[in-house]
């Protein structure tokens, strides 16, 4: 056997497929439960080891912000993250960038 047949499985029995609305299908390489993966705080973003050596990677903003594709920085496989939204919601108090923050109130100013 092959060093590729022993270490990678086969692309195709590992394909997952996802439909997006009801006219475009994409396949990901699978899908992986977020507490499966990884925190690096080295690059801020939770990774999943890919086939190629490289990293599956995804930011809480990206996930803040619905998304639940981790992509390869090295190829062209992704992954869909299985996670609950509302454990990334934006947190006003703790998200500075926070969309939800109150705006500052102006200064009192003077006038002579």
């Amino acid at each position: 056997m092959s060093l590729r047949h022993s270490r990678l499985l086969p692309l195709s029995g590992r394909l997952r497929r996802r439909k997006f609305g009801d006219r475009i299908e994409i396949m990901s390489y699978d899908e992986v439960e977020i507490e499966d993966m990884e925190w690096s705080e080295e690059l801020q973003a939770f990774t999943y080891p890919c086939p190629c050596g490289d990293l599956f990677q995804i930011t809480k903003e990206e996930l803040r912000l619905g998304e639940e594709i981790a992509r390869c920085p090295s190829c062209s496989l992704f992954i869909t993250v299985v996670y609950n939204p509302e454990d990334f919601a934006a947190d006003p108090i703790s998200d500075p960038n926070s969309r939800n923050k109150t705006p500052a109130q102006p200064s009192p100013v003077a006038v002579a």
